[in-house]
């Protein structure tokens, strides 16, 4: 068998039943103790399980059947359960908390709040850590994205610009503040679209799509919202675009699109401050 993914899933099997759990063949790794607590009822030896293998109290190798907030190699947003001498301690979803040393914190953490961190192996300790300093283990590579293509986003922090925020677990990005019409906050997990990979490496994104598939997505949003009000919409080309983010969630340059794509398709008639169904 492959080798234990240590901090990820790994389905195993059933190779003999005790009072307090049940053992699974973990191959080199040996026998892998998955506790009663855990084992899903009806489980007999011979059965293949998908359990989260992680380190318990005594740095032991033990299994849970329960599914932690992240696994190594992701970046989450946790927070502090507590603190000692030697670091912080984070909720990860499992019995044992998440162990981020003071050696890996960007600012001392404090009990109670919640960071940005990847989770990764020590390789002196073979301990599953945490680090706030995920700078270090963003991609340095050339990304593959093109424009308009839809990501996943973790918003990390906010910046003057707008948010910064990690793509698909991997790279680092950007959402400028103009792109941004709802509130978002460090630890939203949320979707995203590539707008310009640039030359030094540095990627924009946005919340909404680009282009011209974004000018039909909303124009079909905008003709829904004028049946849905009696045939009428208070916004036109000369509202103000503060109005028009606060009622559409998007800028007014994509709203007049729409409008024109709407008027040339005659579906609409068009004065500075109403549209009207035709």
């Amino acid at each position: 068998m492959e080798a234990i993914r240590l901090g990820d899933f790994n389905k195993l099997t059933v190779v003999k039943t005790v009072d307090f759990g049940l053992y699974l063949d973990g191959g080199k790794a040996g026998e892998i103790l998955l506790p009663s607590r855990y084992i899903p009822e009806g489980t007999e030896v011979g059965d293949e399980l998908e359990v989260f293998i992680y380190l318990d109290q005594e740095e032991r190798i033990i299994a849970t059947t329960e599914t932690p907030l992240a696994k190594v190699g992701d970046f989450a947003f946790l927070e502090v359960k507590w603190v000692n001498e030697y670091g912080a301690f984070l909720g990860w979803g499992l019995m044992k908390d998440l162990f981020c040393p003071f050696r890996e914190q960007k600012k001392k953490m404090e009990l109670g709040e919640g960071y940005i961190v990847h989770i990764h192996i020590d390789e002196e300790s073979y301990r599953i850590v945490a680090s706030a300093k995920v700078d270090r283990y963003l991609s340095k590579e050339p990304c593959p994205y093109k424009h308009g293509e839809e990501v996943d986003l973790l918003i990390w922090q906010k910046t003057e610009l707008g948010f910064k925020v990690i793509i698909n677990n991997q790279y680092a990005g950007l959402i400028y503040s103009d792109q941004v019409f709802s509130y978002i906050h460090t630890g939203d997990r949320i979707k995203g679209f590539i707008n310009t990979v640039r030359p030094d490496g540095k990627i924009d994104v946005t919340l909404q799509k680009t282009g011209r598939q974004q000018t039909l997505d909303f124009s079909d949003t905008l003709l829904d919202y004028i049946r849905a009000h009696e045939g009428v919409c208070p916004y036109g080309d000369k509202s103000e675009a503060e109005d028009i983010y606060r009622e559409f969630q998007v800028s007014k340059k994509v709203f007049k699109k729409a409008v024109g794509d709407l008027y040339k398709k005659k579906l609409i008639t068009v004065s500075p401050l109403e549209l009207k169904l035709v």
